[in-house]
Parts: C-alpha cells; structure tokens; sequence
C-alpha cells in the first residue's frame, strides 16, 4: 500500500486502542514504519525521540537484530506448542531464570501473553490458594486510587480509574480502593514523605478491617504508580504494607508489568524498594517489546496445596510461555546482563531528573517526580496554591494542544489526565544525556506555547 491506502485502510478498519476515532475523521493517522535506537520515524520519514520506550516497553531499544533473529531461529524449530501438560525447553530456561533474579522464595513462573492476563492470574491464584487452605472466604482484592492495572474484566475491576470502567459494568465484584501515593498532593501539607507513608500504609490496614480480615485475599501495588503521574513510594511505606499484609495474612501483588525489567534500574521493583512480595506480575519489558510475553512470578508457599494429589490450579493461556516470546526473553536479558542496562539506568537517572527539574522556571509546571527512567510532569494553573486545570481546560490543554504539538515537536511521549495532568516520559533504557537533553528543549518549547495559550 501507499501512504494514501494505509491511511484510508486505518480510518476505515483500524480500530486503534484508547483512541476517539474522530480525531481522524479529518486528520492522517500517524504511521510509524521502523525504529533504530531510542528514535522511530513515521512514514513520511521524519524522525521522533521515543519519549515511552513505546509504551513502557521497548527497554533495549528499537532495532535490535538480536532480539529478531532469535525470534527466527526459534520459530523456525518450534513455532508453537503450549504448556499444557507439556513443556517446551526455552520457556523452562525462561522460568529457571526469572527464578534467579525474583526476591525471596518467588520460583514458580506462570507464563501469560500480556500484563492484563497476568494481573487476573494473581487474583485467580490468590482465590484459589485460599479455598485450598481453608479460608475461602478471601476473595477481595485492595488497589489504590488511580491505579492501572489492566483491560480485562477482572484487572479493569482491581484498575482505580472510574472513567475507564463505567461503559463495562458491573465489573467483577469485591475490588476495593485504597489512597495511592501522591506525596504533592498529601492530605497535610506538613507531613514528611515518612509521615506520609505511614497515613497511605495505614490506610490499607482500615480498608481490610472495614472489609474484614477474612474475606481479603491480596493488595495489588505497583512499585512507582503509573497512572496520575509516576508517584513514588514515601520511605518505609512498602515495609509497612508488608507488616499488615502478614498481620492479616493478605497477599502482596506487586504489579510490575511497568517497572520490572529495568525501568527502575533492577530487574524489579521490589528489589529497588527492598520489600518482599507474595507474587510479582510481568509482561512488556521482559522482551523489550519484540514478541508479547507476560507472567505471574509466585512464592513456593503460594504453590505448595497445588503440589500434591488431584490438587491443579485450572487456568491457562492458550500462548502462554510461547516459544518465540521465551527465546526472545532470554536473548533480552542476555542483552541486559552484557550491556549492563540496570547500571545503566542507575548511573543516569539523576541526571535525567536533573534535566526534567529545569523545567521548575515555567509558570506551568507544578511537580516532577519519579525514579528510575520512569518521570511524570504535573502541570498546573498556579505553582503557589498548586491549583489544576478543570475538565475543560484539560481537554483543551492536553488533547487540543499538547499531544499533538509534541509529537509535530519530534518526541514520542504521553499527555494524560487520568488523575491531574501531567506529561509521562519513560524512554529506552540505552537512553543518556543526548535524549535527555533532547526531551528538555522540546518540552520547554511546547509548554512555553502552552502557557501562553492559556
């Protein structure tokens, strides 16, 4: 096809994700037809600063030849065969690996396609272990307020963003809501980021109290929040919900399907922030985006009632642990260990702050925070009272202006308003400071205009 046919070919069947379709009634598709390094160019050619390593994935960068022949060497052995009551040797090497690297005890590796999928296999495994020891009654799942965690029925249901969810349900039932940890927007100007996550913790230990003990299964958290705006975790905040999920014998989800994988500069989050979870969820990073692979890392108590007798834990996925995705992960974390990428992001991450804290002179901008190569800009109508756009000047603000004059700008990012504006930036992780300072030119031209605008 041409540029014109693909075009007509996109607004007519296309039906592009978490995209208003009218945006192109009157307006090409963006089309974007290869990738090398941190940059992907679109179909006319011009070049743009992957500014979201895709979509939180693309870890290693675009290009990677690597990466694709090891998807062609193996699909040319075993395309595909499943993991149903059979196995095939590169997801065992996968699972044998993963077991080094996780936190703890977590060696039991079950393999899905994506991070939705992964997400409702913990809460599936969560009900199930309780019915298998005597608790049956815990099915509740506890999440934080604008959290993210997935599409699917069930992960929509643990997901704490109401305008996501109303056009589907009922949703399952029994998800509840605890406060996330937007230390900007604290509910006491004078708490230190250690009072504060004391209140957020505690806040978790009333949910399970209100709901009762014994019906609440598990607390799903990502180590750095995604949606709102990349918040952090308060200091000791992680080592507390660890003393209450052992107190009343929760489960602690730590959703990594963003954070995993280098994008904090660990393998997992957990490790950054030194708290030991009861399963880690996966997916994205974990091949850098060249085949789709997720996966729910489990400790061995959560295994143990499954080990024995008629005992099984009846879930599956038909492309769960595939063969390519398996073969691509390997060559991925091979490319992690020679290149050093978790060094890497560690040694730079300062830096990429440093660069994003520039932008502090612009009336516009009220908060960066973040770690890793994992940062959210909030913007706001007044820094001194922290004040934030109503609904229509966000829409205007984000969608009318933003999005677009970034992407014409030449970066590749996110302009969201699913809790308070902010622009998300989480670029590859070969990223330096030539992107860095990259990213800071165009943001401040654009958010300069925008000022303005307003």
């Amino acid at each position: 096809m041409n540029d014109q046919q693909l075009d007509d070919a996109a607004r007519d069947h296309l039906w592009m994700h978490f995209t208003r379709l009218s945006a192109y009634r009157d307006a090409p598709v963006p089309v974007i037809v290869r990738g090398d390094g941190p940059y992907i160019y679109d179909s006319n050619g011009k070049r743009y600063l992957d500014g979201l390593a895709g979509l939180f994935v693309v870890q290693t960068g675009h290009g990677r030849h690597e990466l694709a022949d090891a998807a062609a060497k193996q699909a040319s052995e075993l395309a595909y065969f499943p993991l149903w009551s059979y196995a095939h040797p590169k997801a065992i090497e996968l699972a044998d690996r993963l077991a080094d690297l996780t936190p703890g005890d977590l060696n039991r590796v079950f393999f899905t396609t994506g991070g939705s999928e992964a997400v409702e296999s913990a809460w599936k495994l969560a009900r199930s272990y309780f019915k298998r020891t005597g608790k049956p009654l815990k099915t509740k799942v506890l999440s934080r307020s604008i959290a993210y965690h997935g599409t699917s029925m069930g992960a929509l249901s643990i997901t704490g963003i109401p305008v996501l969810k109303q056009d589907f349900e009922p949703l399952v039932p029994g998800a509840f809501r605890v406060p996330n940890t937007n230390y900007y927007r604290r509910p006491d100007e004078s708490m230190t980021p250690e009072q504060f996550g004391v209140w957020a913790a505690d806040r978790i230990a009333e949910a399970i109290e209100f709901e009762g003990p014994d019906t609440v299964a598990a607390v799903y958290l990502e180590p750095v929040q995604n949606a709102g705006g990349c918040f952090p975790p308060p200091p000791g905040y992680f080592q507390r919900v660890r003393e209450i999920c052992d107190r009343y014998d929760v489960l602690l989800v730590s959703d990594e399907v963003i954070c995993a994988f280098g994008r904090l500069g660990e393998y997992f989050g957990a490790k950054r922030y030194g708290y030991q979870p009861d399963i880690i969820t996966v997916a994205k990073g974990l091949t850098s985006g060249y085949v789709p692979l997720g996966a729910m890392l489990a400790s061995e108590k959560l295994a143990e009632p499954f080990l024995g007798g008629t005992n099984w834990f009846a879930h599956g996925i038909t492309y769960g642990g595939h063969p390519v995705g398996s073969a691509v992960a390997l060559a991925n974390l091979d490319i992690f260990e020679r290149e050093g990428l978790n060094e890497h992001v560690r040694r730079n991450s300062s830096l990429f702050r440093s660069y994003l804290e520039r932008l502090y002179d612009l009336p516009i901008v009220g908060d960066v925070r973040g770690d890793g190569y994992f940062f959210g800009i909030e913007l706001v109508k007044d820094k001194a009272t922290k004040e934030t756009f109503n609904d229509v000047e966000s829409e205007a603000l984000l969608r009318g202006f933003l999005s677009k004059a970034l992407f014409d700008a030449g970066l590749y990012c996110r302009a969201d308003d699913r809790g308070d504006p902010v622009i998300q930036l989480a670029p590859p992780l070969i990223c330096d400071e030539t992107q860095f300072a990259e990213i800071e030119q165009i943001l401040r031209a654009v958010l300069t205009e925008a000022w303005t605008r307003l």
